[in-house]
């Protein structure tokens, strides 16, 4: 369950793309790398999951996180009932690219990466597009790469994308983004997990791979992709 504690815990108002959004940033003292979340289908900043993997990288990673709302209260609401906006890649993205923004004027020692869940997979792979010489490295999450369309040939961050074992439409879905991606890249398949990986022990392995994962790309001087 999610406290208010936890909801207040490094709140900040930024301004991306015309709105104003609510986030969570913790960064832990001397990480060298943040990961920003961008949330999928119908969740929010609080989803569980993606709280879950963000304080393992915390912990485990030494790397500073940034969980955002990318839509506004208002627009949630319209979403609860119409479920287009999540779909919007686009609009996602440019909140992705605001965001980073302001990231990159903040905290400017920070290398950024991206952790995108479901939809915000494939916002998260198109915002990595438009902005490559910022976005170090992104993980998916049971995400919808495909919804990339073009932007995935000029993705030049190494690239992971996770996807369960029993969730049989999005392995395609991710397995033909991979064949058209160029950048360093690597699917992984967990064996028995479903879209949502709430079996047990398939979060905590969506965590490990993905703090292995950052700490590789995020957490060096070097930055440039190795396999």
């Amino acid at each position: 369950m999610t406290t208010t504690t936890d909801r207040d815990e490094g709140l900040i108002h930024i301004d991306a793309a015309g709105v104003t959004l609510e986030g969570n940033l913790i960064i832990p003292p001397g990480a060298n790398g943040v990961v920003l979340f961008a949330h999928g289908s119908g969740s929010s900043r609080f989803s569980a999951r993606n709280r879950h993997v963000a304080e393992v990288l915390r912990k485990q990673g030494n790397l500073g996180t940034l969980l955002i709302d990318l839509l506004t209260a208002e627009e949630e609401l319209v979403d609860t009932r119409t479920a287009h906006l999540r779909f919007d890649i686009d609009l996602l993205a440019d909140r992705l690219v605001g965001t980073s923004d302001w990231l990159a004027r903040e905290r400017a020692e920070l290398n950024i990466g991206l952790f995108g869940a479901s939809t915000g997979g494939g916002a998260a792979l198109v915002a990595a597009a438009r902005v490559p010489d910022r976005i170090k490295a992104v993980v998916s999450r049971g995400g919808r790469p495909d919804l990339a369309g073009g932007a995935l040939p000029k993705v030049k961050a190494p690239t992971l994308l996770i996807v369960g074992g029993d969730d049989t439409p999005v392995i395609q879905m991710n397995q033909e983004a991979y064949d058209r991606m160029t950048a360093v890249k690597k699917l992984i398949i967990v064996p028995g997990a479903s879209h949502l990986f709430e079996e047990p022990g398939t979060l905590e392995e969506v965590a490990r791979l993905a703090t292995d994962w950052f700490k590789k790309y995020l957490s060096r001087s070097d930055t440039s992709p190795r396999a």
